[in-house]
């Protein structure tokens, strides 16, 4: 079994401030005993350094030094894999993004989503309720 973490569990967990931090952060340090694969896709580890050295997101951003070293922490764990879009990709995206209509700021999500299918990972844990939108995604929220 596999799953994914989206980029709100990751911020969350950096910001101090989030009345989602403790949660977070107890969810994601709780990951290298976790038995099943991480799956991170690409564009929630380049969405996680851009947000959250941005100092619009956070009252007190993370260095870039300081955000690669919580991502290369997550990716070097041994159940770790990062994910990324393979050949083809723009055919499963389609199909993800026709089903629910991805337009605005859906269309990360349909993006993720389609990269989660294509490597058939079903689980994703999230604050962000679109991804109920897919119903392929067991969708699960640890700071609930």
């Amino acid at each position: 079994m596999s799953y994914t973490i989206d980029v709100n569990i990751l911020l969350y967990a950096s910001d101090r401030s989030s009345p989602f931090h403790a949660a977070a952060n107890s969810f994601l340090r709780a990951r290298p005993g976790d038995p099943e694969i991480l799956c991170l896709a690409w564009p929630t580890i380049m969405g996680y350094i851009r947000l959250a050295t941005h100092p619009r997101v956070f009252d007190a951003p993370l260095t870039p030094s300081a955000v690669i070293d919580n991502v290369s922490r997550l990716t070097t764990m041994p159940r770790c894999r990062v994910i990324a879009e393979p050949k083809g990709f723009l055919a499963a995206y389609r199909e993800i993004a026709i089903d629910v209509v991805a337009r605005g700021n859906l269309v990360p999500d349909a993006h993720l989503a389609a990269l989660l299918r294509v490597h058939d990972v079903r689980t994703i844990y999230t604050h962000d309720r679109d991804f109920l939108k897919f119903p392929f995604l067991k969708v699960i929220d640890p700071v609930a």
